[in-house]
């Protein structure tokens, strides 16, 4: 009975409100005659009131429907909706006073009662709509149940953070903000929705002491990775859990959505991302079977998921470690349904193995990403980081150079360049391998060098996290030294761009450019 009710009731959504539009009309009307002759109106003025509605009815009610005022969503009603409310009644005011002057000269009508129905029509449309909205939202938040005991410390008083604000206020399962923190002085001490600014970054631990934050969200997406890293520097001085909001722009195009979520290390970035032209991308990959060795790993994965993107007849998926290999199947099968993924547990030290994979797939092109990367395992273990750096790539090379593969990327590192320990040594030495066989091959073959991936499972990163997590001290080489990083999506992105223009026999050193002969260029 109660849904037949709900059903009936959106049905005729449309034709109550303009019913409700047609009474706001001759409320307001009424109550600016009642207003002009102070709630006594004189009986020969009941006539001018009937001429007035009538010419008013049908001017406003066209105005309301040509502003779209028939049709909008009241629970999310917003300043767009207040102008165009304040335009249609200022139109039908203008054309009411035209076309009266025209048929009775205005004869014994007050002026002012124009007015006062204009402001009062106004008034009783936008009230209509925030009573809706606020109904609705206390609504909604009495079927989200109590609201969570949960204090929030909001960074950035911005539209972001305005926008955040909203969201938990609509959620009071998420909590309840209990402040904001802004760097701009002017809005020092004001109120967003009955939220106070109470401070600047610095402001931060104290703020988060006294009125016991249990989170604190960075709403500040344009931020510099600089300002991000300074105020990071003032939440690790709490006990609150720091999350961040993504920019908005990716909140626009899908890509993210309006929630807060852990800060991930290209937050820290000092500069803005790079992104690279994805045309030379698009033509080599569009239609081929591509293969990904380490496509378990953090570079073997993304790889796999930017080569998806790039629509390829088919994707294979090798490494040795199935559990994430697994994962990346299922999301990738789910990403893109209509993609042919393919997984291969094995070992690139297995001839036979790449023997049956060449003949069987016929892999056309192939981003070699597995490897020992660890240097202080390596140190320890030099025969291992050999055959796999070493011999497993020797395999690769030699089998797509046996089976006609187009091109063949590999992963290196910059630690290959002047190398001082068995992981770089053995990554040089594959990169010899490799530009030895370019010079008798039809195939291209291309490496590319870079380190220092933030969030890349071989990174110093979480290293340098765990550490400062204890205490320190932070290993570091020296103490003046200055590391640059790159994300993980930008890493691979330049691998996939390597392999675009790419004539065979080249190393690829971004931010250095070529590197054929093994030394950083000066």
């Amino acid at each position: 009975m109660k849904q037949r009710t709900l059903d009936l009731i959106l049905d005729l959504r449309r034709p109550l409100i303009v019913l409700a539009h047609m009474a706001l009309v001759v409320a307001s009307l009424l109550a600016a005659f009642a207003l002009r002759f102070e709630f006594s109106i004189p009986a020969r003025y009941f006539p001018v009131l009937i001429i007035g509605l009538t010419i008013y009815m049908p001017v406003k009610m066209t105005l309301f429907y040509y502003f779209g005022l028939f049709a909008g969503m009241w629970k999310f009603v917003d300043s767009n909706d207040i102008w165009n409310i304040l335009l249609a009644n200022v139109l039908a005011t203008a054309i009411f006073v035209v076309i009266a002057r025209i048929l009775f000269g205005l004869t014994g009508f007050p002026r002012s009662v124009v007015i006062f129905d204009l402001v009062l029509c106004v008034m009783f449309m936008a009230g209509m709509r925030f009573a809706v909205r606020i109904f609705k939202e206390f609504r909604h938040r009495r079927r989200q149940g109590q609201r969570r005991d949960h204090n929030i410390l909001i960074v950035g008083a911005g539209e972001a953070g305005f926008l955040l604000l909203n969201e938990i206020n609509r959620n009071p399962s998420m909590g309840r903000v209990v402040a904001f923190v802004d760097d701009d002085r002017s809005k020092m001490n004001e109120f967003i929705n009955g939220v106070g600014i109470l401070g600047l970054r610095h402001d931060i631990p104290r703020l988060a002491a006294d009125l016991k934050v249990d989170e604190i969200i960075l709403a500040i997406p344009s931020a510099t990775g600089e300002t991000v890293r300074g105020v990071l520097a003032y939440c690790e001085q709490t006990t609150a859990k720091v999350r961040v909001v993504p920019g908005l722009d990716k909140i626009i195009s899908g890509e993210m959505v309006l929630k807060a979520r852990e800060v991930r290390p290209e937050d820290l970035l000092g500069r803005e991302a790079v992104y690279t032209q994805t045309d030379d991308i698009f033509r080599y990959i569009r239609g081929r079977v591509v293969l990904v060795t380490g496509a378990g790993g953090s570079i073997g994965s993304e790889i796999a998921r930017q080569v998806a993107s790039f629509q390829p007849k088919e994707l294979l998926l090798f490494d040795h470690y199935e559990n994430s290999l697994y994962f990346l199947l299922l999301e990738l099968r789910d990403k893109y349904p209509g993609l042919s993924v393919r997984s291969i547990v094995g070992d690139v030290r297995d001839v036979g193995l790449l023997k049956h994979m060449f003949t069987r797939a016929c892999p056309q092109v192939v981003f070699h990403a597995a490897a020992h990367k660890h240097v202080p395992l390596m140190e320890d273990s030099p025969v291992a980081a050999v055959k796999n750096n070493i011999f497993g790539t020797r395999n690769m090379i030699y089998a797509s150079h046996h089976y006609g593969v187009e091109r063949f990327v590999m992963i290196s590192t910059d630690k290959a360049v002047n190398p001082a320990n068995i992981m770089g040594r053995s990554k040089r030495v594959a990169e010899m391998v490799l530009q030895a066989r370019a010079i008798r091959s039809k195939t291209r073959f291309m490496a590319v060098r870079f380190g220092n991936v933030l969030g890349s499972a071989g990174s110093v990163v979480p290293l340098f996290k765990a550490q400062i997590e204890n205490g320190g001290p932070v290993t570091v080489t020296h103490p003046d030294v200055k590391r640059y990083f790159m994300s993980i999506r930008e890493a691979c992105m330049l691998v996939l761009q390597a392999g675009g223009p790419g004539q065979g026999r080249r190393v690829v050193h971004p931010g250095y450019g070529r590197a054929d002969q093994g030394r950083r260029p000066g």
